[in-house]
């Protein structure tokens, strides 16, 4: 089994989180502008809103968030629980055994978030239809 901290599973540099281009400053409100796309583009990510769903209802293990979560991999779900970890939305605990149990659990900050998702994923569920029969739709007038 692969360790949740395996060491040839990089963690990214983020690139989205650097709010100056070319070393110039941006004013104030582009600085707030970049730091709100910053934290949506975390928390709206593929695999995000579904960690953080599974995680706010209890400690959810590794596993569990493996099989729980349709078509993601190991190394994309170790990318994943890292970053949410590392923005302050996880807590990450292991537990002395062998082999080692490691948990996750939504942080105060992810609980508070949490609504939000709920509503989001609700939303995208009652209308996954619709949208699908739009981009059929779309799809044949436009790409033929």
């Amino acid at each position: 089994m692969m360790s949740q901290r395996n060491s040839d599973v990089p963690t990214p540099v983020d690139a989205e989180l650097t709010c100056t281009a070319e070393n110039v400053p941006f004013t104030p409100g582009q600085a707030r502008a970049c730091t709100v796309r910053q934290v949506l583009d975390r928390v709206g990510g593929k695999w995000s809103i579904g960690i953080l769903v599974a995680a706010s209802n209890g400690p959810v293990r590794f596993t569990e968030l493996e099989r729980h979560i349709e078509g993601i991999s190991r190394r994309m779900l170790t990318l994943t629980l890292r970053n949410l970890e590392r923005d302050g939305l996880l807590h990450r605990r292991v537990y002395p055994t062998v082999p080692p149990k490691v948990e996750y659990t939504a942080t105060p900050m992810a609980l508070e978030l949490y609504e939000s998702l709920v509503a989001l994923t609700s939303w995208a569920e009652r209308h996954r239809r619709a949208i699908a029969e739009a981009r059929t739709r779309y799809d044949a007038e436009h790409l033929h």
